[in-house]
């Protein structure tokens, strides 16, 4: 993998390229606009109030617990999600780059999760006003949401370089993406707590995305993730990371024909 190997070492040199991209991307989508990318913290508040209240009413669940759950939730699935889907138009959109200039391959995806972080900032002020009014049950697990977050961007990215490969290939393939992440966040504790299904546990207990979001969620709201749910974001980030880099060694090349 020495190619591949080279060309993450040679990305990550460049960091002020991908960054710069990353941050270009939000301008222009919200150019001219007085609030900017706060639009993102007002749409998702609005979702979080609307699903919280209603929710919240049909699960039986206080407000003051299911609200910093529900919000936690959508803000790390969304960061999770966008990544992953965008990321299968990672090389598609950059394809004038790509056949113009000879530059790395992880500079356009390493824009993806650095894009989705920046959001990711606005996003978090849900969360923090809500434990602000709702409380902090423990401090002592708070530092624990850093290695959760590194792991869970860890997960996206990987995900988001496989499956920008194969829609650089088929064409198909970011529908098919999306209409997983959209099986998935039905099946992912997200919207519920996962004590909800008794009959049906067995679907959080074999689903990994449960143990991602778990490795941030819990902190937040108190609680220390088991060492299954870490054993299982790690080897997740060994494995998948292993496998990006195979097939970026693989198909290097091949991109700029595909694009």
């Amino acid at each position: 993998m020495n190619e591949a190997l080279s060309d993450l070492r040679r990305s990550l040199v460049s960091w002020r390229l991908w960054t710069l991209l990353g941050w270009l991307e939000i301008r222009q989508r919200y150019a001219r606009s007085r609030v900017g990318p706060f639009w993102l913290t007002i749409s998702m508040g609005v979702i979080i109030a609307s699903i919280g209240m209603v929710y919240g009413t049909l699960f039986g669940q206080k407000l003051s617990e299911y609200l910093p759950y529900l919000a936690i939730s959508l803000v790390m699935w969304g960061m999770f999600t966008s990544t992953v889907q965008e990321g299968s138009n990672a090389f598609i959109a950059n394809a004038s780059y790509i056949r113009q200039v000879a530059t790395p391959k992880f500079i356009y995806i390493l824009q993806v999760p650095w894009r989705n972080l920046l959001i990711l900032a606005h996003n978090i002020v849900i969360v923090v006003l809500l434990l602000a009014i709702f409380g902090v049950k423990r401090w002592d697990t708070i530092p624990l949401v850093i290695p959760g977050i590194v792991l869970l961007i860890l997960n996206a990215t990987w995900m988001a370089t496989l499956s920008g490969i194969l829609s650089a290939r088929f064409r198909d393939f970011p529908q098919i993406v999306a209409a997983v992440m959209q099986v998935a966040f039905y099946v992912t504790p997200i919207m519920y707590k996962p004590e909800a299904l008794t009959k049906y546990a067995f679907i959080v207990n074999l689903n990994p995305m449960a143990y991602l979001l778990n490795a941030v969620r819990q902190p937040l709201l108190g609680e220390v993730p088991s060492a299954l749910t870490w054993t299982v974001a790690i080897v997740m980030a060994i494995v998948g990371w292993t496998a990006a880099l195979i097939m970026i060694n693989r198909y290097h090349k091949r991109i700029s024909y595909w694009v």
